[in-house]
């Protein structure tokens, strides 16, 4: 079945964790042998290999580089103009794989259709599908550069990430837009640019949805009634996200999927973490909106993380072929896992784009 991943950090992973995803992922990890300057070495599930074999022929795949204020110790770059700089370079990435055939950049419908008809024809040899998107708005540096991102292909965007953000404050910070996040949002709408509401605390989840009325989803969150952390939506923001018409891609990330985690020592298996664990989560959310037509995956593997962190049955991204049969073993119907796995994307995309 095909599957639409809403969110892959594939271009941060090549450039600053130096993966080649054009490789075997057994190649990958060996070659990370020994080393501990990332807490997932020798831990990643993805290469291209792996997405093909697994049948996941679109992403959302992102540019990320944050810029960090003197007073926040969270990594990041210590300009707006690094930050920029760095995703220019994430963007090469991009373009550098284009061109080996390994990847192809869906910025419209007649693109995305294009791929989808490529990809039931040939899964095996086609390049996979990827939809640009900016996790954390901080590197745009001026409405040129949003309006020059747009041109590069930049088709979402989240304001925030972790910590306090230029133009909205992410997770575990406090504080709401500001002038400069309304004045983002407004080059969005005109621009047509998707709002991705992820990392989003509650007063800017609020004050952003309150500002912009054109196309929003959750790219990669969960579900705060089964995981109490502001990282996670609550009730009453799913309903509005559902209301609004929008699309919630589940994350894989261990500590997202079960309370409890502690990183560094909790571990997949010891706390129960599996595929069924993030099917729980979509499951909450079906229930809310009393269908499934709002979840889909945004698994975010590889996002600073690997099989130390995330569903213990596991081992690679193409395991995401096991979900069809958990979701059917709870009751959905065939029609409805489509719609899980990649239908809903789709769909929000088909109404949404031009």
């Amino acid at each position: 079945m095909l599957i639409f991943d809403a969110h892959l950090d594939l271009a941060m992973n090549a450039m600053e964790w130096n993966r080649d995803y054009s490789r075997p992922l057994e190649e990958i990890r060996a070659r990370e042998s020994g080393k501990r300057d990332m807490p997932d070495r020798e831990n990643g599930v993805i290469s291209f290999a792996e997405m093909r074999r697994g049948g996941i022929g679109l992403c959302v795949a992102t540019l990320i580089a944050r810029h960090v204020k003197p007073a926040n110790k969270l990594f990041g770059w210590h300009s707006p103009s690094q930050a920029w700089a760095q995703t220019q370079g994430q963007l090469a990435w991009y373009r550098a794989m284009e061109e080996a055939g390994e990847i192809i950049q869906i910025k419209d419908l007649a693109g995305l259709e294009r791929q989808l008809n490529a990809w039931q024809s040939a899964p095996d040899t086609q390049p996979i599908g990827y939809i640009l998107s900016l996790e954390g708005a901080d590197s745009i540096r001026s409405p040129k550069h949003l309006e020059r991102a747009y041109e590069q292909g930049l088709r979402a965007i989240g304001l925030s990430h972790y910590g306090p953000g230029t133009y909205a404050q992410g997770t575990d910070a406090s504080g709401g837009l500001g002038p400069q996040g309304r004045e983002m949002l407004k080059e969005c709408s005109r621009l047509g640019i998707i709002l991705d509401a992820t990392h989003l605390n509650d007063e800017s989840f609020w004050q952003a949805l309150d500002s912009y009325h054109g196309p929003v989803w959750a790219s990669h969150q969960n579900v705060r009634a089964l995981v109490d952390h502001n990282r996670q939506f609550s009730d009453e923001q799913i309903r509005e996200l559902i209301a609004r018409g929008a699309v919630l891609g589940a994350p894989l990330d261990a500590w997202m999927m079960v309370p409890g985690w502690v990183r560094g020592k909790s571990t997949p298996s010891g706390m129960g973490v599996t595929l069924e664990t993030m099917v729980t989560h979509v499951d909450h959310i079906c229930q809310l909106a009393g269908n499934a037509d709002h979840c889909g995956i945004g698994t975010d593997l590889d996002g600073g993380f690997g099989r130390e962190q995330t569903a213990a049955d596991l081992g690679t991204i193409a395991d995401l072929a096991k979900l069809p049969a958990i979701f059917g073993r709870r009751g959905y119907s065939q029609a409805d896992v489509e719609k899980i796995m990649h239908g809903n994307f789709l769909n929000f995309l088909r109404k949404n784009w031009n």
